[in-house]
């Protein structure tokens, strides 16, 4: 049977685990685990190991962050896009319903001929015309 010592100095150099684990699992204080580790000649060796792979693990989160961010970002343009595109249509749509006159006559300027004389539009009768459709138009 191993000692406390080779079991402390086994989780932590070839386990990996962290001081606070190591306490939990042989339930003596995390201060006693810190002074048999650093008695350890194979230390500064697992410390700047741990610190690297602190640093690669840092700069994978902050890459994933920024990452996430601009996903964000996106989406949030998009929505900002699309809802206003969204008031654009709901604002032509609340426009009147009946078209005046002379927004008529622009809408449909091969149907309306103008005639000086009168100075007024006049239909076009070889079109065909329905009965809710102006046959003169003044002019503005």
């Amino acid at each position: 049977m191993e000692s406390l010592k080779d079991k402390i100095l086994n989780l932590f150099y070839i386990g990996h685990l962290k001081v606070k684990e190591i306490a939990e699992k042989t339930n003596v204080t995390s201060a006693y685990i810190t002074k048999v580790i650093k008695t350890d000649s194979r230390y500064k060796e697992e410390k700047n190991f741990r610190k690297e792979k602190s640093k690669e693990k840092r700069k994978l989160n902050q890459n994933n962050f920024i990452k996430h961010k601009r996903e964000n970002k996106r989406i949030e343009d998009n929505y900002t896009l699309v809802q206003a595109q969204h008031e654009q249509a709901t604002r032509e749509l609340s426009k009147p319903k009946k078209l005046t006159n002379e927004s008529y006559r622009k809408w449909n300027k091969s149907a309306y001929k103008y005639n000086p004389s009168k100075h007024r539009y006049e239909f076009c009768e070889n079109l065909g015309r329905a009965a809710d459709i102006p046959k003169y138009i003044k002019e503005r």
